[in-house]
């Protein structure tokens, strides 16, 4: 912990994150964003020409999508939803009067038809489905979304409301699972040109409860996930930067997604944790770009 909240002061105290008063929510300085948005063009560069589709999501998503997805099922400990006032003028002079009290004043909020994104291919699914089957090939989706989980935390990069750029394949259990291979040496190769060091290592997901442990138990012995990793406040236990999945054909199940020969599709993604990204560079690299070894600023500036 001493060497997660030193970082953070580090980081505040440069001005590359600002406080915001709310463990794990923080304004990023425009450095920041360089790095990341840096970083984002050296992704499309490495990925090349794919023909993927572009899509980029709000924070927030469908809330009776996310019902369908079963997150709450799995994840009920990290959601986020949307709640707003629905009052008439006497609910409204409660509120106020609540307020002043410094007492409770959500109670009269009710549960709007968003939710905030928990992962940034959640909204994809219904979306692709609707359009009918797949085209021959399959689907590939280039995606972005901040999301949320709500689990505050003196680590910087434990956020809670953060971005996440994946690619996306849909299609053939073979292809899928071709892709998801591919990535997991190109994850290798990019990070590689920023220098930084990385561990691949089998994963889980958190899944929530008793019934959880069994999930994760699960995924780990079918190694549906594995993760990236790099130190980052923690050489013992990395950061988990970039997520590889193969979710089988969970997805194409809950969403009847449909190959073009209308079997159900199988998925998988390839997940980058750009503000983990971001810290990393930091991290390994200094606080000012500027002073970054020349390779690594040239691959994200140059």
């Amino acid at each position: 912990m001493d060497m997660q909240v030193t970082f953070l002061d580090r980081l505040f105290d440069s001005g590359l994150l600002i406080d915001t008063g709310v463990e794990g929510l923080y304004a990023r300085s425009g450095m920041f964003e360089d790095v990341i948005t840096g970083f984002e063009r050296l992704i499309d560069k490495f990925s090349g020409e794919t023909g993927a589709e572009v899509i980029r999501f709000p924070p927030g998503m469908n809330r009776s999508y996310f019902e369908g997805s079963g997150y709450m099922k799995n994840f009920p400990q990290l959601a986020g939803t949307v709640h707003c006032f629905c009052g008439d003028d006497l609910a409204h002079a409660d509120l106020i009067q609540c307020m002043a009290a410094g007492e409770d004043w959500t109670g009269g909020q009710k549960a709007s038809d968003i939710v905030l994104t928990p992962a940034a291919c959640y909204p994809l699914y219904p979306i692709v489905a609707k359009r009918g089957n797949l085209q021959a090939g399959g689907g590939l989706f280039n995606i972005q979304s901040y999301c949320f989980r709500h689990e505050p935390s003196m680590d910087p990069a434990r956020m809670q409301l953060f971005r996440m750029r994946e690619f996306v394949r849909m299609g053939k259990p073979e292809d899928v699972m071709a892709f998801r291979q591919e990535w997991m040496e190109k994850g290798k190769e990019l990070m590689a040109q920023v220098a930084l060091p990385v561990d691949i290592d089998v994963a889980n997901d958190p899944f929530f409860g008793r019934a959880g442990r069994l999930m994760k138990n699960n995924q780990r012995d079918q190694n549906l996930k594995f993760e990236l990793l790099i130190p980052i406040t923690s050489v013992s236990k990395p950061t988990a930067c970039m997520s590889f999945n193969y979710h089988q054909d969970h997805f194409g199940k809950t969403w009847d997604l449909k190959t073009v020969d209308g079997e159900t599709a199988h998925t998988a993604c390839v997940g980058f944790g750009l503000e983990r990204i971001a810290l990393a560079l930091f991290h390994h690299h200094g606080l000012d770009p500027k002073l970054w070894p020349r390779e690594v600023r040239d691959a994200l500036f140059g």
